[in-house]
């Protein structure tokens, strides 16, 4: 069984990112994200989606558009996003703390990917989300991630999530990730 920690699981955990006070997490920023009957952009893609930030160095911006302000600076790439709203070539994203702002659209990828449980992040207690070889929690336990974690999923069946973290994989349960939405299946 393999241990991963948020920062041996690699590239794709969080780091490095410059805040701007000029976005934060308002109460209304919430980690659970709920399945809204699936409404369309004008891309034709379904509202809200979740999606991926396909380049190394992305600037959150304050508003839809090149002249408006960097709020933050991501400077890794496969961190899960939220699209919340869609304008021309923009997006308005959600990440995993809560924070909005707006992304150029060619900066973000379908592939899906999931933060383990980023509302344990910082607690003192040893809270492992377990990695697990089949979809079952009895099945046996192939990792255990940290709170705040990045992995790539390849799948959901509505209770359990099929992963992959640091070369290894597993099925993590859904309820234990942000980047798909309760009871959420795809494949």
């Amino acid at each position: 069984m393999r241990r991963l920690s948020l920062f041996a699981a690699t590239c794709l955990a969080l780091t490095g990112l410059t805040i701007s006070p000029l976005l934060g997490t308002g109460p209304d920023a919430g980690f659970a994200a709920h399945a809204q009957a699936a409404a369309k952009g004008p891309s034709g893609l379904p509202l809200p989606r979740f999606v991926s930030l396909k380049a190394k160095r992305v600037n959150l911006r304050v508003g839809p558009g090149q002249d408006y302000a960097v709020a933050w600076l991501y400077t890794k790439s496969g961190v899960p996003m939220e699209v919340i709203q869609e304008y021309d070539n923009w997006r308005r994203v959600r990440d995993a703390e809560g924070t909005e702002g707006w992304v150029y659209q060619s900066l973000l990828s379908g592939e899906r990917t999931a933060m383990t449980a980023p509302w344990k992040k910082g607690e003192a207690t040893e809270d492992f989300i377990d990695m697990h070889r089949e979809a079952r929690s009895n099945a046996d336990i192939v990792a255990r991630l940290e709170p705040g974690v990045v992995v790539v999923v390849k799948a959901c069946n509505g209770e359990w999530c099929e992963a992959q973290a640091d070369g290894t994989t597993g099925w993590v349960q859904q309820n234990e990730i942000w980047g798909a939405y309760p009871g959420e299946a795809f494949k």
